[in-house]
């Protein structure tokens, strides 16, 4: 097993190179930025990752399941490390004033996955040059509709493992809206579970002046809506976490007219199989008993649209990569972020495997920003979080810390010469 220092030493040899090519890096990351792709679509996105991992040298396999592209460096025997960087981006109009702001209306990289995507390629190039430091494979995963909960499963249903090699360790990282240069891992349940809900309420339509001769779904969509978030602060344990949200509401065409139904998107956050299954069962129990209430002869429909499982990180390989990560970057600048609510499907990738996981995530937001923010207990409002239309990470140092932290990591599991 490597030590941190030996890591480090590796990776700073590697890492002579970054000078090189970080003006190229940074005009891709510009470029994907501004053409997003959403989930299942990314067909330009991957064409670019391709010829770009093409000229590193890599073996490279487009079209996996469905849109995701495998770059492989084989490199002797050793160890099989799986880099993942995930490439959708989301259906939201982008606010951010940027030269390099989506072309594409309403859709727009708000979650960072172009800054992942270049990071990736960043580490496989610098790897890819420094082969001489090290032996094994890499592989470099880049995954499609992880908005969506779909893209992982697909790539391994598509034969991932079969085809490239079961890996030994998979690893990842994920910008947040915390200062850039900094890099976070929690050991344990680390990404929570999601499941998003559509619901139907079905009333009976009328003249809004004869509400009466009505059953308003409107009205039943929003005593639902107030209900549901009852159940984090009445329904579960203190000790305990969960966030129930509504994301979207949606009823009626117009002022005077009383439609005949209503749709909710809903969606759930958890850690625990106990707490998920409490509250799946007390949203489906206040949409039928609100619905009941209102005098609904139909009963609403309730349906998934997506689920992830929880991300528990393997303490031991988080111990093992952030020492390795530190060793390069500064002790002082890895923390532990604790769990976070948001989602994500790549431990799928260890789980099917059978190998530990280690997913971080690293900073993107302006230090200085950020620093005022927090100084005036402000942060939540004025530094943009992701999925917000407001979000991009600064191109550095969040660029230079996500491709060195992918590179020290990697290196802190193939076999070092």
């Amino acid at each position: 097993m490597n030590n941190a220092a030996d890591a480090a030493k590796a990776a700073g040899i590697a890492l002579r190179g970054l000078d090189a090519i970080r003006a190229d890096l940074a005009a891709v990351y510009r470029d994907l930025h501004a053409h997003p792709e959403l989930s299942f679509a990314e067909h330009r996105t991957a064409a670019e990752v391709a010829d770009r991992a093409r000229e590193f040298g890599c073996e490279v396999t487009t079209g996996v399941g469905r849109t995701g592209v495998v770059a492989v460096l084989r490199n002797g025997p050793g160890p099989t490390v799986l880099l993942r960087a995930d490439f959708d981006a989301l259906p939201v109009g982008e606010r951010t004033g940027l030269d390099h702001a989506s072309t594409v209306e309403g859709v727009m990289h708000a979650c960072g996955h172009d800054m992942h995507v270049t990071c990736l390629l960043g580490a496989l190039g610098l790897l890819a040059d420094s082969r001489s430091l090290w032996s094994g494979t890499v592989l470099g995963v880049f995954q499609p509709a992880e908005e969506i909960g779909q893209g992982a499963r697909a790539m391994l249903d598509d034969g991932l493992y079969e085809r490239f090699g079961t890996p030994d360790v998979v690893l990842g990282q994920h910008v947040g809206p915390f200062p850039a240069g900094l890099v976070g891992a929690h050991a344990g349940p680390a990404f929570a579970a999601a499941d998003a809900l559509n619901v139907v309420m079905y009333g009976k339509g009328a003249h809004g002046s004869r509400p009466e001769t009505s059953v308003d779904p409107v009205v039943m969509a929003a005593s639902t809506v107030l209900r549901l978030q009852t159940i984090v602060s009445r329904e579960i344990p203190g000790g305990e976490t969960a966030v129930v949200t509504v994301g979207a509401l949606n009823a009626g065409t117009k002022d005077n007219i009383i439609p005949d139904e209503a749709e909710l998107k809903i969606n759930i956050r958890t850690y625990k199989e106990n707490v998920r299954a409490r509250v799946l069962a007390a949203v489906e129990r206040i949409v039928r008993g609100e619905a009941a209430v209102a005098g609904a002869d139909r009963e609403p429909d309730i349906s998934g649209i997506d689920s992830f499982p929880v991300l528990v990180n393997d303490a031991e390989a988080v111990a093992r990569t952030m020492a390795a990560v530190g060793a390069v970057i500064g002790d002082d600048k890895v923390l532990d972020p604790g769990p976070v609510t948001g989602s994500e499907d790549v431990g799928l990738f260890g789980t099917e495997a059978q190998v530990p996981v280690c997913y971080w995530l690293f900073g993107g937001a302006d230090a200085e920003a950020y620093g005022a923010a927090s100084a005036a207990g402000t942060v939540d409002r004025d530094i943009p979080s992701n999925h917000s239309p407001f979000f991009a990470p600064v191109v550095e140092p969040t660029l230079t810390t996500g491709v060195t932290a992918l590179t020290a990591a990697a290196l802190a599991w193939l076999d070092l010469r």
